[in-house]
């Protein structure tokens, strides 16, 4: 066993990051409030069938605003684009829209599936990539790939109708739409000169073997508020000169758009075509469709020859030889300069290109490959392409549908009327702004892991908009997502808050304001999963599907078939978690304030108690631990006091292995309000303290730590056989989320004559169960993955180098707990990588990904993976919390089993951080 921690080294780079240029440009908007992050990326992919947009009588968002009426209809709450930018409030917005003389409509939006349409749910049915982006967007790039063919929406709608939940997707590619590569590479780049003068360069490649004709209209547009509040000043667009636009909004100020080449200047007003909608007439006859109907069908009259409105677009029609490109260059500024497009158009913008290779230069480990570091920075460059400006107001919208609970309104059944005190209104890091243009609350916790390597203090910001009394609740709970704000999501929460700060404190800014506002919100939401999530205050817990969909044998957010209840193995470990990180949080805040002691005594109790009750004695049925099978299950109790275990071999039973934190061992002496009560607790219960105690000597482990677990060395051991099985958990690809035991072996429970059975899908869900657009029932999520390395991370300086299991399961091949960690990761960051065969895991059996040049270095970052051959499935751009493969890469790419095992808790995050500012350590 390895003896003392690692020394520091000097970096062998001569800057550090605090002097290169990206970074100077954070500090300054933290610092001096230079507004470098006011534009950005914050336009949504989707705003048709959304939540916020139903003003339906049945709740039905998809049906009620569709991509059809998109193009014609106004939004009430936000808008969408392609490739988008708007400033941080989305008053004004900036997009691309093409047309190429086949398709039926101008392609002005992305399109995909309803929900009801595909046949794994919603799905984009586009290509598109973020390709770079720095953290205040001073460089950001894209690629969309759009078909010289007509573009077949009819064909992706119709066949997919088609197709059962066990057949495959038909994409795209399926239709020939690419077929002889007869497309456009649609390259876009952002550039900023300054904090608000934005240099736009669009390269139209045409990966074809003839010529081909594209319509390229940039266009320019304001958020409709005007049609919903009767004092709003409307804003107003005007030709400016030949090629130029200005913008005078009177909250924004007035920017303007140049446009190179003096293209031709299109103008309307952003509001719905009534007359095409609903057969009413129309109060001016400029609408939001306008540039659809004067490029596609000629209508002459649709724009306004007056030059002025609310939405326009500079048209380019562009000739594109076979293999060659096309190059159209526009500037937006609050203060344009006398030669926008002169040389030093190009110069700035190559400046901001080597400004971005020098950040993610800095950022990124040396220890990585090439492709290692492709995939680096394309998760980065996803996750922040993925911002989205979110506007929500809970108590005009329930007041429009005639449903706020505290005005007499007659309309019931409304979603999300118990939120009226909501009001959301900010940039928000989302899921997925295609297919989850909203933000979910336990996604938004993982995000923060890989914004922090690159802008903590957005990551900070976005744990504190959760916490916040505009989108809390009263009540302490945390809003899940727009779809119904009072579901369940696990209490990650506190974790990434504790993250976050002792990374902020190891570079020598420990926000304890931060740590303690963030302590107060959790605090609450703590009580609130106390009272409601465990009514009998017996210490298990419930919470429904706590955002693994479908992993269950029931609904777990429904009424049970058999009546009772459910206590849910996962829901009670994610507590036991929150009790552990809420502790390591007032135990920080006892450094200053010894109240706090109170408050991590509190937490320890809780924890105790929760372990305790997951198994009491390891030999009854009505405990959650099986000690015949040495696993976890949920406990499903019935209404006449019996109680059974539904012996699904799940995710649900290796959660418990990430409620694990170690505490160095002067914790006691440094805190003697907490070592008193903690004596008092062990002479009132030491029963339970002796059954708790995670070995046979207590507490105590390699360099005298302290282990607070759920699992005890035996239970660890067991529970890792499975996670570690080939045969069960451990894929080629990472961790599944459902043994593949249940291939073989399903799990059937009966209930009045009907079968509930869950078996081993490794790829697509067959049921609807939420949605049907998601299955926790065999591919590997990211999320839980990262949750089990860092509880294996923590488990290591407790067990240390004598304490190897065998990984794989079988195989004789003993590894540490660090070395299990490791091993995980590594078949994660494979999903993405080139194997030996220079082929992705992540896109399956689709030639041209892992074939054509111009595919194949694009990733795709989706929302989960194939158990057996990694393919990427669900979300294709849910960068989101699949974007921690960047946090993982970085992570291995810095650490070693002696910092981790040597170094005192927080030295590990203190040496990555100095790492990651400073360069390689000497070795």
């Amino acid at each position: 066993m390895m003896k003392g921690g690692p020394t520091m080294a000097r970096s062998t780079r001569p800057k550090d990051l605090s002097e290169c240029t990206e970074q100077k440009r954070l500090n300054d908007a933290r610092e001096q409030g230079i507004p470098w992050k006011k534009w950005g990326p914050y336009l949504s992919e989707r705003q048709w069938g959304t939540v916020r947009e139903d003003y339906s009588a049945s709740g039905d968002a998809w049906d009620y605003f569709t991509h059809d009426q998109a193009r014609s209809r106004a939004y009430r709450w936000g808008e969408d684009g392609i490739g988008g930018i708007s400033d941080d409030r989305q008053r004004l917005c900036f997009a691309l829209a093409l047309w190429n003389e086949r398709d039926p409509i101008l392609k002005e939006r992305l399109f995909g599936l309803t929900n009801s349409q595909g046949n794994h749910g919603e799905d984009v049915k586009e290509y598109y990539f973020y390709v770079d982006s720095t953290p205040t967007h001073s460089y950001m790039k894209s690629i969309y790939k759009y078909p010289q063919r007509e573009f077949p929406y009819g064909d992706l709608i119709e066949t997919n109708g088609r197709r059962s939940r066990e057949e495959m997707e038909y994409e795209l590619l399926d239709t020939g739409a690419f077929a002889e590569d007869r497309y456009f590479d649609v390259v876009l780049e952002y550039a900023k000169d300054g904090p608000e003068d934005l240099l736009v360069r669009v390269t139209v490649h045409n990966r074809g073997p003839e010529a081909a004709r594209v319509h390229l209209l940039p266009t320019l547009w304001f958020r409709n508020t005007w049609s919903w509040d009767e004092c709003g000043e409307k804003p107003l667009l005007a030709e400016a000169g030949a090629g130029t636009i200005r913008a005078d909004h009177p909250e924004l100020g007035a920017y303007t758009l140049a446009c190179d080449g003096k293209p031709e200047l299109l103008f309307t007003e952003n509001e719905s075509n009534a007359e095409r909608l609903w057969g009413q007439p129309n109060p001016s006859p400029y609408v939001k469709d306008a540039f659809h109907r004067y490029v596609v069908d000629g209508e002459t009259g649709a724009v306004n020859p007056a030059k002025t409105g609310t939405k326009a677009a500079a048209r380019y029609i562009l000739d594109v030889p076979a293999g060659g490109s096309q190059v159209v260059r526009l500037r937006l500024a609050a203060a344009l300069p006398r030669d926008p497009f002169g040389k030093a158009f190009d110069e700035s913008l190559a400046a901001r290109i080597a400004d971005a290779d020098e950040f993610y230069g800095k950022i990124t480990p040396p220890s990585l490959t090439e492709d290692e570091r492709r995939v680096h920075r394309q998760a980065l460059a996803g996750m922040l392409w993925s911002k989205q400006f979110y506007l929500f107001d809970l108590d005009r919208w329930l007041m429009e549908h005639d449903a706020h609970p505290l005005l007499g309104s007659q309309a019931g059944g409304v979603r999300n009327a118990e939120w009226f005190h909501m009001f959301n209104g900010d940039v928000i890091s989302m899921p997925d702004k295609w297919e989850y243009p909203w933000y979910a609350a336990w996604d938004l916790a993982f995000h923060t892991l890989p914004l922090a390597l690159v802008d903590f203090d957005f990551a900070k910001e976005q744990l504190l908009l959760m916490l916040r009394s505009l989108y809390a609740h009263p009540n302490g709970q945390i809003p899940a997502y727009e779809w119904n704000f009072s579901d369940v999501n696990p209490p990650v929460h506190a974790w990434a808050t504790l993250f976050l700060y002792q990374v902020e404190r190891n570079l020598g800014r420990g926000d304890v304001q931060f740590l303690e506002r963030s302590f107060q919100g959790l605090l609450l939401n703590f009580n609130w999963w106390l009272n409601r999530k465990d009514p009998d205050g017996r210490n298990v817990f419930a919470g429904g599907f706590l955002g693994l969909d479908n992993i269950g044998v029931f609904d777990r957010s429904s009424p049970l078939p058999t009546g009772g209840s459910l206590e849910q193995a996962d829901g009670t470990a994610w507590m036991a978690f929150f009790c552990q990180n809420m502790l390591e949080i007032a135990l920080i805040l006892a450094e200053e304030d010894p109240i706090y002691q109170e408050h991590a005594y509190r937490f320890f109790q809780h924890f105790i108690w929760i372990s305790y009750a997951m198994d009491r004695r390891g030999e009854h049925h009505d405990e959650m631990w099986d000690e015949g099978d040495g696993f976890y299950y949920d406990l499903l109790r019935l209404p006449d006091g019996s109680a059974t275990r539904l012996k699904v071999r799940s995710m649900v039973g290796l959660l418990p292995l990430c409620a694990s934190t170690v505490f160095e061992g002067d914790l006691l002496e440094r805190f003697p309000r907490l070592r008193e009560l903690i004596a008092l607790f062990r002479k009132r219960h030491p029963e339970v303290l002796a059954h708790v105690a995670p070995t046979e000597e207590g507490f105590i482990g390699y360099a005298n730590r302290r282990l607070m677990s759920v699992l005890n060395r035996q239970k660890l051991e067991r529970v890792l056989g499975y996670l570690l099985d080939e045969n069960e958990f451990l894929g080629p690809y990472g961790i599944r989320s459902l043994s593949r035991y249940h291939r073989d072996h399903p799990f059937v429970f009966h209930v009045a004559g009907r079968a509930y059975d869950v078996s081993y899908l490794p790829a697509e869900s067959n049921t609807g169960m939420f949605g049907g657009n998601s299955n926790w029932r065999g591919p590997v999520w990211m999320p839980v993955n990262v949750l089990l390395i860092r509880g294996l991370l923590n488990l290591y300086p407790f067990y240390g180098d004598d304490f190897k299991v065998e990984c794989p399961t079988g195989s004789g091949n003993r590894m540490t707990l660090f070395e299990v960690a490791r091993e995980i990761s590594r078949r994660l960051a494979a999903t993405f990588l080139r194997d030996e065969s220079g082929r992705r895991p992540v896109y399956g059996g689709t030639e041209k990904f892992q074939t054509d040049p111009h595919w194949r270095d694009l990733i795709l970052f989706y929302e989960y993976f194939h158990g057996d051959n990694g393919a990427g499935l669900g979300a294709s751009h849910q960068t989101g919390w699949t974007g921690t493969m960047a946090r993982l890469m970085d992570l291995f790419g810095r650490l070693d089993a002696e910092t981790v095992l040597g170094a005192p808790k927080g030295r590990v995050l203190s040496k990555l951080v100095r790492e990651q500012v400073n360069g390689t350590p000497e070795k």
